[in-house]
């Protein structure tokens, strides 16, 4: 199964971002994440949406961070990039009269729940600025 790579290229865009502390266009950015332009808009559409980056068009235009990292936590970019699935564990059956799958149903549901309770609440504790090396953290921001 292929993974989901969405989360960690935006971070690391978000990171740039904030160094360069100037606008930078989708193509230049898209090329960071490794895919086109326009793949790197729809990417970002979230992002702009919820507030956290603002894009201009244009001579001078681009792609730039909308509020400090400090203010911008990993749940709030997972969110934005509308919550990419977790695990590819899944039921086998959902309407089932078997005891049995039941069980198994129950058990993998629980232990999901939790699992994801664990990582709402540590990604909502860890801010951008975390993650950004020390010269990115002392960049002027927005």
């Amino acid at each position: 199964m292929n993974k989901d790579t969405r989360l960690s290229d935006v971070l690391h865009v978000l990171l740039h971002m904030a160094q360069d502390n100037k606008p930078a266009t989708s193509q230049v950015l898209a090329r960071s994440m490794g895919t086109n332009p326009a793949v790197f808009r729809r990417t970002m559409a979230g992002l702009r949406e919820a507030g956290y980056v603002k894009s201009g068009k244009g001579h001078g235009g681009g792609w730039q961070l909308a509020r400090p990292l400090s203010q911008i936590t990993l749940l709030a970019v997972y969110e934005a990039l509308n919550r990419p699935t977790l695990f590819a564990i899944g039921n086998r059956d959902d309407r089932t009269d078997c005891q049995v799958q039941k069980h198994v149903n129950a058990a993998l549901s629980d232990t999901m729940a939790q699992a994801e309770k664990l990582f709402i609440e540590r990604f909502s504790g860890i801010t951008l600025d975390q993650l950004a090396p020390d010269e990115v953290t002392s960049a002027p921001q927005p």
